[in-house]
């Protein structure tokens, strides 16, 4: 469950995003699905802009990018919340480095379930312990991927830790496959 807080001064309000794997994903009871958009171009992209020192070279030259490539980038703040955006079809592809597991895990499966597709930037197998995350519609995949992967090999060139982290003692961690 994610809950989102929406409006302003004296017009605030919430929307509650659920999901259950195999089961769907709705917000405030309305079932989700991802947008339809098929070229990025005509996409809106989400991220984040924290500073890192080794990815920062990478981040800045992402933006410029996603910029010129995409409709549009923003950031708002929250990783869960812009996992449901997409769930939502509001937003059309989102990319992040250095996430914490709380940051993502109900988020993932919320987007999973409304038709969303998630991996590292690279492209590997997602879990909530990585440390990149591409997630779109399957249309976009290949076209964000393509955009990230020689930026995310530089990044791990220049030393940056995108592997999983924040595992708990004794957890082990299972990837390449849903959870039944």
């Amino acid at each position: 469950c994610v809950i989102e807080f929406t409006g302003g001064p004296g017009k605030w309000s919430t929307r509650t995003y659920n999901g259950a794997r195999n089961l769907g994903s709705t917000v405030d009871g309305k079932p989700l699905l991802v947008s339809s958009v098929k070229r990025l171009e005509d996409a809106l992209v989400v991220t984040e802009f924290v500073y890192y020192e080794e990815l920062w070279p990478t981040m800045q030259w992402l933006h410029r990018v996603f910029t010129q490539s995409a409709m549009g980038i923003r950031a708002s703040g929250a990783a869960a919340v812009n996992l449901c955006h997409l769930a939502a079809g509001q937003v059309d592809a989102y990319y992040q480095f250095m996430l914490k597991p709380w940051d993502v895990a109900a988020g993932v499966i919320i987007l999973e379930e409304a038709g969303g597709r998630i991996t590292t930037t690279d492209g590997s197998a997602y879990s909530a312990f990585d440390r990149s995350l591409l997630a779109t519609n399957d249309a976009l995949y290949e076209q964000m991927l393509r955009k990230l992967e020689g930026p995310t090999a530089r990044a791990l060139d220049n030393g940056a830790q995108l592997g999983p982290a924040n595992i708990p003692d004794g957890y082990k961690l299972r990837t390449g496959a849903q959870l039944e």
